[in-house]
Parts: C-alpha cells; sequence; structure tokens
C-alpha cells in the first residue's frame, strides 16, 4: 500500500477572495474600514452616535436610503432612494461632511454632484451592491467591441441605471448616453431611441426590458441579454443587429428572489390582495403583479391606500417592514411577497456600530472612509447624469 502525496495545489485569486483571505481593490466588496468599531450590544450606542451628531452640527448631514435598517435611519436628516439622496446632498454645499447610509455607487454618485470641499463618507466601505458589481469596466468597454465589430456601435445608445459604478456612468457618458432611474426609465428609453436605433441597457436587465415591454409595447423578441461571461456576450452577429433593446446580465440579487409562485401564493392566502412590485422583478412578476413602480412610487400608492386595504411588496424588507409599522394604525395589511426574510445584505453593511464610529471620528476632526471619484471618470460620469436631469 502506497502512502498518497500531498497535492501541491495552489489557490487562485478567485479562490482566495471567495475564502475571504484577499480583497479585489476594484470591486465594491471586500473592503475592511481601519479603525475599532464599538460592539454592537453597546447600550450606549444610539447616545454615542447622538452625541457626536450634535457635535458636528451643520458640518454633518447624513443621508438614508429606504432601504437601511431602523436603527440608522433614525439619524437621517433626509430619506430617499438613490438619486433623490444625491440631489438632496448637492442641495447642501454648506455640509462639509455628507455620511451617505447606502452603498458605494450611491456615495459615488453624491461624491460627482457635490462640490469639491464636501467630502461623502460610507460608514463602511464593503457596502457595496451586487447588480453594480455585475458590470466592469473592461466588460463594457469589450463588450462594445462587440458592438463596433458587429458594425451597429453606431448605431447604439447606452442607457445605465443609477444603480451603477462611476466607470459605468462615465462609459455612458463618453458615447452620447444618459442615466436613468426606476422612476424615469420610460422617459430615458425614449430619449436614447430619438438618438439612435438600438440602446445598449446597463447593468439591470430586468428593469430594461419591463420597461421596453411594458411600458414601450416593445416585444420580449426585440429583446437580447449580452452575457459578459461569454464569448461576444453568447450573441451573434445577427442577434446583434435584429435587437432594438441590448440587455446587460446583470439583476438585483433581492428582486430577483420574487416569482410568479411568491404572487400565487400570497393570493391564495389574502383574498384581494393588491400585489405592488418594484420594476427591478423578473418580467413575469411584473406581469402577474397589479401595479409595478419604483421605491418612491410604492410609499406614494401605500400612502394613498385607502383603509382597511391588503397590500403584497415585492421590494427590500426594510423598507416593507417600516411600511408596514407605519400604517398599520390605518388597518392597511402590508406584508412581504416571498415568505423568505431577505434584506440586502449589502445595505444591511450599514449599522450602527459603523455610523458611530464614523460620526465619532467625524467630530474628532479625523475624515475616515472618503468616496472620491478622479477627475477624469467624474467629467463623463456628470455628463451622462446631466442629460438625465435635462430630459423634460
Amino acid at each position: 500500500m502506497t502512502t498518497a502525496q500531498p497535492l501541491d495545489v495552489q489557490p487562485t485569486p478567485l479562490a482566495l477572495l471567495l475564502l475571504g483571505r484577499e480583497a479585489d481593490p476594484r470591486s465594491e466588496r471586500g473592503v475592511e474600514c481601519p479603525g475599532d468599531l464599538p460592539s454592537p450590544s453597546d447600550p450606549d450606542l444610539v447616545a454615542r452616535a447622538r452625541a457626536a451628531k450634535e457635535k458636528l452640527g451643520d458640518k454633518v448631514f447624513v443621508l438614508g436610503h429606504h432601504y437601511q435598517r431602523d436603527e440608522v435611519i433614525q439619524f437621517a436628516d433626509v430619506t430617499g432612494d438613490s438619486f433623490k439622496l444625491a440631489r438632496d446632498a448637492a442641495a447642501r454645499p454648506e455640509a462639509e461632511y455628507i455620511v451617505f447610509c447606502g452603498v458605494h455607487f450611491m456615495a459615488e454618485s453624491a461624491d460627482i454632484l457635490t462640490t469639491d470641499d464636501q467630502a461623502v463618507v460610507l460608514p463602511d466601505l464593503a457596502a457595496g451592491c451586487s447588480m453594480a458589481d455585475m458590470a466592469t469596466a473592461e466588460q463594457v468597454a469589450e463588450c462594445w467591441d462587440v458592438l463596433t465589430d458587429a458594425g451597429i456601435a453606431d448605431q447604439v445608445v447606452p442607457v445605465s441605471y443609477m444603480n451603477s459604478s462611476a466607470d459605468i456612468k462615465a462609459f455612458t457618458g463618453r458615447h452620447g448616453g444618459t442615466i436613468c432611474t426606476s422612476s424615469n426609465a420610460k422617459r430615458a428609453l425614449e430619449w436614447a431611441f430619438e438618438q439612435g436605433e438600438k440602446i445598449l441597457f446597463l447593468p439591470d436587465q430586468h428593469l430594461g426590458r419591463n420597461t421596453a415591454v411594458r411600458d414601450m409595447g416593445m416585444t420580449l423578441d426585440d429583446c437580447v441579454v449580452y452575457n459578459p461571461h461569454k464569448p461576444n456576450g453568447g450573441l451573434t452577429a445577427e442577434q446583434l443587429r435584429n435587437a432594438k433593446m441590448i440587455l446587460w446580465r446583470g439583476h438585483c440579487s433581492v428582486h430577483g428572489r420574487f416569482s410568479v409562485e411568491s404572487v400565487e401564493d400570497v393570493r391564495a392566502r389574502i383574498p384581494g390582495v393588491n400585489v405592488l412590485v418594484h420594476p427591478e422583478c423578473k418580467h413575469e412578476v411584473v406581469a402577474a403583479a397589479d401595479h409595478v413602480g419604483s421605491t418612491e412610487y410604492i410609499i406614494k400608492a401605500l400612502e394613498a391606500a385607502p383603509r382597511g386595504s391588503k397590500w403584497a411588496i415585492g421590494t427590500e424588507l426594510n423598507l416593507v417592514r417600516r411600511l408596514a409599522n407605519r400604517f398599520a394604525d390605518e388597518d392597511k395589511e402590508i406584508v412581504f411577497l416571498d415568505k423568505t426574510v431577505c434584506f440586502c445584505s449589502t445595505m444591511n453593511r450599514i449599522d450602527l456600530p459603523h455610523l458611530a464610529w464614523t460620526l465619532e471620528s467625524l467630530a474628532d476632526g479625523k475624515l475616515v472612509n472618503r468616496i472620491e471619484v478622479d477627475p477624469e471618470t467624474e467629467k463623463y460620469a456628470k455628463l451622462a447624469l446631466e442629460r438625465m436631469l435635462a430630459l423634460p
């Protein structure tokens, strides 16, 4: 019997990254924050964060995205979706520090829209976005080469969702495109089709497909999905030439969980329920729902809903739970569309210990976790954002 010899296997960089033993500096994940955080069980944490914020006074402006935990949202000066918050930050030039309780791409957008004298701070640098991570600058540049080889690049106008990195926004600006939100996606696509014959929609395939088919009357056959992990995106030149919408193969990890079965199940459990979902959900889920709209649309719909109405909401759980508590005294029954509890894991990285540490550091004159977009990237990303702002 022979003794097996140990294999000399060297782990790949990807394997090390998955094991948590390395970090990818180009990614929005896997970045550690310096310094010692307070314990999450510290009973004085709320008081510490409040004291630091009061000490800073008008020097700090805290933004809270709708998907943040209640323990964080209580410290927000304003709440909203990603673009609303970025615009709110730009409207506060007297604030020296903009503390963005959201994720990385949101803080980048705030940095692009604020002045050079303001510092945008993200309490936890590891708060990224899985959707934004699904489209890198290198992948999108390669995609453009594929479109060029197919002879259609001069017909294509890029439209990028706000939920994208500054690099992708800059790519969009360089190639004559615009940014969109889930609220104005239809208008952005209409504008883009006035500029060219085809659209490259980045990085969320579902918002692009739902807007094109549900809101603009296109067919599913007008859409193709470009997969950056396959040669030529997994598409032939003929498929690209025939398509009106070239959708990037990206999605939201939270909204992608909702299914037609979720809709059927909640209808069976709660007779008379209204199903309201975000357009980042899959096309079949949007088709099965009663109402579809952005985060702000969802909030306004529930505000206007009659007493005693019943709602199943297909969006991030922190917001759904907050809305259920808010409208409980109006006898509005508000439930999460999926039976499985599913928070946005990267949004939830912004917790009270990180926020308290950030505010205390700033109060002590120590700038931490600043998000800065380089001037060249900022120039073209801002151009794309300004094209969106100019939309009627």
